[in-house]
């Protein structure tokens, strides 16, 4: 039992006895416009998962919901803005994997990770897919290997931008395969897609729902997945530690607090995120696009960011990569 659980037995108890009209923090909220704040462009799918959730909690709450797009520099603009709002619940932060790897990959962040947020639920689980154009002339991840260490320097990779989850994937990427090739960042994913699929950039790895309509017109070709299982939507593209050992990455989403907010609400709200995310057809429609929905507590999702910065970082530290 932790000290907080202790502390709302010994005292919350008696004070809900002594005082019968006392209003607890969760049954206030929400009791007013809650503001989920999403890091990344509109149309992401962060974002497409974000206005999932707001439209299954609003009706539960009862009070408007607003997805808030705030993006730049992987993330961290959205970030800032939700770790010095009010600790009532009503500002929340959806975010993506780049939340545990920003503290490893800048030098300097306008916030403090671990200090200035708390969990609040894990949301879903997203696989990156490797794709490359058709004209790129490569088919399986050991051709692409070849191609790129036979031209080393001249061939790129794309990301949604500088240090989002998809930079970092293909930093990863590039470290652990030993290849020598030049990043080149966008300004998202649709911008990204369009540039790989037209063969100006090699490479690049995507979250995969908003991949799969590139891939089912062969826009693009799918070479890996960068889960450490296959995805189901494409049972027969590998993991991409098949051929480079230890190379691992989900781009999960998930919902984050500013600090302080209560322990009562943010549990309230991981319940009715939960639900969210659990109904039927939102299950469905975020399978279709090859997104796992996998919701938990705030005390899970703490200790899960916790270790995936210290996984995440030890990658960081390997590769040499480190951003301003």
């Amino acid at each position: 039992m932790t000290s907080s659980t202790r502390r709302n037995l010994v005292i919350g108890a008696p004070l809900s006895l002594a005082l019968p009209g006392l209003v607890r923090a969760q049954d206030r909220f929400p009791n007013k416009t809650v503001r989920i704040i999403v890091p990344f462009v509109a149309g992401s799918q962060v974002d497409i998962v974000a206005r999932e959730i707001q439209r299954r909690v609003q009706e539960t709450w009862g009070q408007p919901v607003i997805v808030d797009n705030r993006p730049g520099a992987g993330g961290t603009v959205g970030s800032r803005g939700v770790a010095t709002a009010d600790a009532d619940g009503h500002t929340l932060l959806f975010t993506s994997a780049s939340h545990a790897i920003n503290p490893t990959l800048y030098k300097k962040l306008p916030y403090d990770t671990l200090k200035d947020f708390r969990g609040v639920t894990f949301g879903t689980s997203v696989p990156n897919v490797l794709v490359v154009a058709p004209s790129l002339g490569v088919k399986t991840v050991p051709e692409l290997l070849q191609l790129i260490r036979s031209k080393p320097g001249a061939l790129n990779f794309a990301s949604a931008g500088v240090g989002s989850g998809t930079h970092f994937n293909g930093e990863m990427f590039k470290a652990m395969a030993r290849l020598d090739i030049v990043h080149v960042p966008y300004k998202g994913t649709g911008d990204a897609l369009v540039d790989t699929a037209a063969g100006r950039s090699a490479l690049y790895w995507s979250p995969l729902g908003l991949t799969l309509p590139f891939i089912r017109d062969n826009k693009l070709i799918p070479l890996a997945v960068s889960t450490a299982r296959r995805a189901a939507v494409m049972p027969d593209v590998p993991v991409i530690s098949d051929f480079v050992p230890g190379c691992v990455y989900d781009h999960w989403y998930g919902l984050v607090a500013p600090a302080k907010t209560p322990q009562l609400v943010t549990e309230k709200i991981a319940a009715d995120v939960g639900r969210a995310l659990r109904h039927p057809d939102v299950v469905k429609t975020l399978a279709d696009q090859g997104v796992a929905v996998a919701p938990g507590t705030p005390a899970e999702f703490d200790r899960f960011i916790l270790s995936e910065i210290e996984r995440l970082g030890t990658v960081v530290k390997s590769s040499g990569i480190q951003l301003d």
